[in-house]
């Protein structure tokens, strides 16, 4: 899935598919087909191409603890809720398709049949981001907290869980500066995804985390 705007002839598809230069920071109701992030020399983001040798992987959830919210609007604080409904509705446009990560591992996990629940933030343009919320198990769990870090990105204790971060800054086509990036939270009992382009509220999901495992 995608999450892109047209503006002109020159603009370039907004999308998280080739990662040019990553600096890692040190400080996460579809499933998405999509692919790992790999460096390129390259400012065009193009929308991934899905993999036809995927295939979902059979699991077994655990008898586990964590509730899977029923709406997007119970993964946030209410004072979070509303600064993003304030900074950038709407909640869920339909047209934003944009995906919550390029991990292939962590979008395997979320193509497994694992309960997830997606939210949005923002219309279809270069500003915005998009969350998953996963039930994983304990092997789904050591298999996040294993890619991650091999893929680049800066990892942390948060709370009970580890918290990790990537981050890209470039230029489109049309000479217009950029910063996308991905945070993701690993839980008990969950994971959280999220990848955002010229949107990264502060404090997003250290808010998600104290309101799903607070």
């Amino acid at each position: 899935m995608q999450f892109h705007a047209r503006s002109s002839a020159g603009r370039v598809v907004l999308m998280f598919a080739a990662v040019a230069t990553l600096s890692v920071m040190a400080t996460g109701c579809q499933p998405e087909p999509g692919q790992t992030p790999s460096p390129a020399s390259t400012t065009s983001l193009e929308a991934p191409t899905p993999d036809p040798s995927f295939s979902p992987i059979e699991t077994e959830l655990p008898d586990a603890d964590f509730a899977l919210p029923e709406s997007c609007e119970e993964i946030y604080s209410a004072d979070m809720l509303a600064q993003l409904q304030a900074a950038n509705p709407p909640l869920n446009d339909p047209g934003v398709t944009m995906l919550s990560t390029e991990s292939a591992d962590l979008l395997e996990i979320i193509h497994s049949g694992a309960p997830t629940i997606r939210c949005s933030w923002g219309q279809p343009s270069e500003f915005g981001l998009a969350t998953n919320v996963t039930v994983v198990d304990a092997g789904q769990a050591d298999a996040i907290a294993a890619a991650l870090p091999a893929a680049g990105f800066g990892c942390e204790a948060l709370g009970d869980g580890t918290i990790c971060r990537i981050e890209q800054r470039g230029i489109t086509l049309d000479d217009q500066e950029y910063t996308r990036g991905e945070t993701h939270y690993l839980g008990e009992g969950a994971v959280v995804t999220t990848a955002w382009i010229n949107f990264s509220p502060e404090g997003y999901t250290e808010d998600v985390v104290a309101t799903l495992w607070g």
